[in-house]
C-alpha cells in the first residue's frame, strides 16, 4: 500500500496513516532477528525432559506386527474426524497411533488454566450433531473440549485398536506388496494398506534460547506440560494454592499467556510477564450456551449450515447473515462493509486494498483504546498496546487479561522487543535488571515453520526410495493439501494447499477426513490396490495455487512470528504455504464436488 493521508474513523477520530504504517514498521524492525526460527530451542538433550506426559502413566505392551487396513497418524482432531468418516463409510480396520497418553491432540497436552477455545465452539467443535452434545458455553474451556475427543472416540469405537504412547520412527513403501511398513519407538513393525498423518503444528514444544536457561535452580515448565503438582489447582479452574507466597516469572505474551495470565496473578504473591511484542486482545464476551436457543437451532444439518455460514462470512464477498457473531466473523464483516461501501468505479484492487486498510487502522485503534480504558496504570496500559495489523499475528479475544494487570503484585516487564536478557541461577535478566522468582513458566509456543519431517519426529520413503523431506525440500506439493505424487496410498490432514482457513481449522479438517474416507472406500470397493495423485494433476494444483495474490496472514512488513515465519523471507517454501485462490468457501464446493462426482479426477487407482 502507497496510499497516504488521514480518515475519520466511526467514532470520529482522525487517523493519519502514513504515521501508522511509519509506527508499524518501526516496531517490526526492534523485533527482526536474522536467526529466524532458530532462535528458539528444541526439546532435546537436557531439555527433552519438558515432554515428559504429566498426566497418563505409561502403560507397557507387546510390540505389534500386524497387518491394518488403515494406519493414521496422530490422535487430536484430523485423526478423531478422519476415523469417524471411515467407519460412517464402512471401514472398520483402523489403528490411531498417538505420542500422548489419549486422545485430543493439542487439547490433550494444554491444560494450562484458563485454556480455551478462540474460536465459537459451535463451528470449532467437530461432530456435536453426530454426538449429540450442547457445548456449555459460546468459547469452550479445555476440559470439555478434550472430554469432546473422548467422546467422539467412544462414539466412533477408535478406542478400539488405538497405541497410545506411541511415536512413529520410520515409514516406508513396500512396492512389492503396496503397503506401508510403519515402525514406532516401542518396537512395532506393522503394515496398512493406508496411512494418513495429522500431526499438527501445535504439538512440539519450543524455549526460548534464551543465554543460561539451563542454569536456573529453581522449578520451570512449558504451559503445555502444565506442573500442577507444584502450582496446585487443575485444568477446571481450581485455585493453585501452592503458588501462595511465590515469584512467578511466565515468559511469553501470545495466545497461551493471554489464557493463563489473570489466573496466575490471583494465584501468585508476585507475577512477573515477560513481554517482547504485547498480543492484540479484543472483547471476547463469553457467555453460557441456552438450552431452549440451542434446542431451536440444532435441527437436522445445523452444524454444516453454521460452518458454511461461519466460512462465508470469512472469505466471501457477499454474507447475508452471521450465525456465529464471533470475534472472527466482526473482522471480515468490517471489512466486507468497507468495500461494499465503495462507489462503483472504485472497485479496483488498489481502492479495495485501502479499504480493507482502514477498516484495520480502525479496528486496531479500538484495540489500543481498549487497553487504555481497562489498565489502571497509563505506563502498563503504553506497553500493552499492539503496534500492527490485526492479522500480522494471532488475533486473541479475552475478558480478563487486560484487567490482570490491575492487580497487586502483577507486573508487566516490556522488553521494547529484545526479549529476555538471559536466565540466572536465581532468576530472570531483562534490559539488565534481575528479577529473581521461584518458578519460571514458559507461553513460549510450538514449532510451526520448522520442516513437516522434522515437527511428525519422522521422515517417508515413497516409491524408488525418495523421501518426503527429499521432495519438498522447495516446499511442500501435494493435490489439494492431501495427495502426495509418488506416496500412494498416503493423506495429509491439514489446511495448507486446501481451504487454508486458518480462523477454524476443525473445519479443513473435516473436509479432510471426508474426502479421505471416501477415496479409500473407492478404492477398496473396486478392488485397487494402490491411490495415487498422477504429477500432471498435482503440478497443475501448485500452478493454480501460485496464481493467486499468496497469503492474507503474517506478511514481511508485519512484527515477527509464526504467521510471517520470524519476519523471514521463506522464498517457495513460503509462497506454497498458501490456499485454494478463490478462498475457504470457494474450495470446499469445489473439493464437495470432486469427491461426489465418483471419478477422483486426478488420482490413479491400481
Amino acid at each position: 500500500m502507497t496510499v497516504t493521508g488521514r480518515f475519520t474513523s466511526p467514532d470520529g477520530t482522525v487517523l493519519d496513516k502514513e504515521s501508522l504504517r511509519q509506527k508499524y514498521l518501526e516496531e517490526r524492525d526492534k523485533r527482526l532477528r536474522p536467526d529466524g526460527n532458530d532462535q528458539y530451542l528444541r526439546l532435546t538433550g537436557r531439555f527433552a525432559h519438558y515432554l515428559d506426559d504429566p498426566y497418563t502413566p505409561k502403560t507397557e505392551r507387546a510390540p505389534k506386527t500386524d497387518h491394518v487396513t488403515v494406519a493414521f497418524i496422530g490422535g487430536g482432531f484430523a485423526g478423531l474426524l478422519t476415523g469417524a468418516r471411515l467407519r460412517e463409510a464402512g471401514v472398520d480396520d483402523v489403528r490411531i497411533i498417538e505420542k500422548g497418553g489419549g486422545f485430543g491432540g493439542t487439547w490433550y497436552w494444554n491444560r494450562y488454566p484458563g485454556a480455551q477455545c478462540d474460536t465459537a465452539s459451535f463451528v470449532y467443535m467437530p461432530l456435536l450433531e453426530e454426538t449429540g452434545h450442547m457445548p456449555t458455553e459460546k468459547y469452550a474451556h479445555a476440559p470439555e473440549i478434550l472430554e469432546h475427543c473422548r467422546r467422539i472416540a467412544e462414539h466412533y469405537g477408535l478406542y478400539d485398536d488405538a497405541l497410545f504412547h506411541t511415536e512413529v520412527e520410520d515409514l516406508e513403501w513396500d512396492e512389492a506388496r503396496s503397503r506401508w511398513i510403519i515402525r514406532t519407538n516401542r518396537g512395532d513393525e506393522f503394515t496398512a494398506q493406508f496411512v494418513a498423518m495429522g500431526t499438527g503444528p501445535l504439538h512440539v514444544p519450543k524455549l526460548p534460547g534464551i543465554a543460561g536457561i539451563g542454569s536456573f535452580r529453581g522449578h520451570s515448565f512449558h504451559t503445555s506440560r502444565w506442573d500442577y503438582d507444584y502450582t496446585g489447582g487443575d485444568p477446571s479452574g481450581a485455585p493453585m494454592e501452592r503458588l501462595a507466597g511465590k515469584r512467578v516469572a511466565l515468559i511469553g505474551t501470545g495466545a497461551t499467556a493471554v489464557q493463563c495470565v489473570p489466573h496466575l496473578a490471583r494465584a501468585c504473591e508476585e507475577l512477573y510477564v515477560f513481554q517482547r511484542t504485547p498480543s492484540s486482545v479484543d472483547v471476547r464476551n463469553n457467555q453460557p450456551t441456552d438450552s431452549e436457543w440451542f434446542a431451536q437451532i440444532a435441527t437436522p444439518g445445523w452444524q454444516q449450515r453454521w460452518l458454511e455460514n461461519f466460512t462465508a462470512n470469512q472469505t466471501s464477498a457477499v454474507a447475508d447473515e452471521d450465525l456465529v457473531m464471533d470475534g472472527w466473523t466482526d473482522i471480515a464483516r468490517r471489512v466486507r462493509s468497507k468495500i461494499m461501501a465503495l462507489p462503483p468505479e472504485d472497485f479496483t484492487p488498489e481502492k479495495m486494498a485501502e479499504a480493507f486498510e482502514n477498516s484495520d487502522f480502525e479496528k486496531m485503534e479500538e484495540i489500543r483504546a481498549r487497553v487504555d480504558s481497562v489498565v489502571e496504570d497509563s505506563e502498563t496500559a503504553r506497553k500493552l498496546k499492539a503496534w500492527y495489523r490485526q492479522l500480522c499475528k494471532r488475533p486473541c479475544f479475552h475478558d480478563e487479561y487486560l484487567q490482570a494487570y490491575n492487580v497487586p503484585g502483577t507486573h508487566l516487564v516490556d522488553t521494547d522487543g529484545q526479549g529476555v536478557e538471559r536466565i540466572t541461577e536465581n532468576g530472570v535478566v531483562a534490559a539488565g535488571k534481575e528479577y529473581e522468582v521461584d518458578c519460571v513458566i514458559y507461553a513460549s509456543g510450538f514449532e510451526v515453520g520448522t520442516e513437516y519431517t522434522r515437527r511428525a519426529g519422522y521422515d517417508l520413503t515413497g516409491r524408488d526410495g525418495v523421501k518426503l523431506s527429499e521432495y519438498w525440500a522447495e516446499g511442500m506439493r501435494t493435490l489439494h493439501g492431501i495427495h502426495v505424487h509418488g506416496f500412494p496410498n498416503a493423506f495429509v490432514v491439514q489446511p495448507t494447499q486446501g481451504a487454508n482457513l486458518i480462523s477454524n481449522i476443525p473445519h479443513n479438517l473435516t473436509e479432510a477426513g471426508r474426502t479421505i474416507a471416501l477415496t479409500i472406500k473407492h478404492a477398496l470397493d473396486n478392488g485397487f490396490d494402490e491411490i495415487e495423485v498422477t504429477k500432471e494433476a498435482e503440478d497443475a494444483w501448485i500452478e493454480l495455487l501460485l496464481s493467486g495474490t499468496g497469503r492474507l496472514l503474517g506478511s514481511p512488513d508485519c512484527t515477527p512470528g509464526y504467521y510471517n515465519n520470524e519476519g523471514q523471507d521463506s522464498g517457495l517454501r513460503g509462497r506454497l504455504n498458501v490456499g485454494y485462490p478463490q478462498g475457504a468457501m470457494a474450495y470446499f464446493t469445489y473439493l464437495d464436488k470432486w469427491r461426489s462426482s465418483g471419478t477422483f479426477e486426478g488420482l490413479a487407482f491400481r
